[in-house]
């Protein structure tokens, strides 16, 4: 697999750029869909996007796509909690990158392994990151930041939990044939 060698090297030739808009148009939709809360597609895409274009890109798809559910969600408006989303999903993208530089074997059973792992952590990280902006809104009204902030964590962990699951699923299942995938799509 060819992967960037620089984290900020963008080539973009018309093939690149066709995948890379295909890809930004899945997430939307997927993430502007009606379903269960917790349960994207979204990190796996950035973080992948990451993998194949770079961490820059993928940074940039991330942020592209919360920005747009921040306002679009069927879940409503996300106000002070979409810079923490946004700032989130950049990181998870960046990863991708930096993670497509140290695959050493890609189609062990490790390399999925150490996905679904990395997988589960980012997600745990994004949820900590989006919980410490609920903390920011809850604080915002009143309540002293580091009790909004145990209340926060606490009403998110059940929600939590979910989201680490699925992610944890999802990207050791889909993450090493997705980048695969895209990679023979460059070509």
């Amino acid at each position: 697999m060819d992967y960037p060698t620089n984290c900020l090297e963008i080539n973009l030739n018309t093939q690149r750029l066709s995948l890379l808009s295909v890809l930004a148009a899945v997430c939307l939709g997927i993430q502007l869909l009606p379903r269960p809360m917790n349960l994207e597609f979204t990190s796996l895409i950035a973080f992948v996007t990451g993998m194949v274009f770079g961490s820059l890109l993928g940074a940039l798809l991330g942020a592209l796509v919360m920005f747009v559910n921040g306002f679009l969600s069927p879940y409503g408006f996300a106000g002070v909690v979409l810079p923490f989303q946004i700032a989130g999903m950049m990181l998870i993208g960046v990863v991708g990158g930096l993670y497509a530089k140290m695959i050493i074997n890609r189609w062990s059973a490790g390399g999925f392994l150490e996905t679904a792992i990395l997988g589960a952590f980012l997600t745990f990280t994004y949820d900590v990151v989006t919980n410490t902006g609920t903390a920011v809104y809850i604080a915002l009204s009143g309540m002293p930041f580091p009790n909004a902030l145990v209340a926060a964590l606490i009403s998110g962990a059940v929600p939590s939990v979910i989201h680490i699951g699925w992610n944890l699923a999802v990207f050791g299942a889909a993450t090493m044939p997705l980048a695969n995938s895209m990679q023979r799509v460059l070509k």
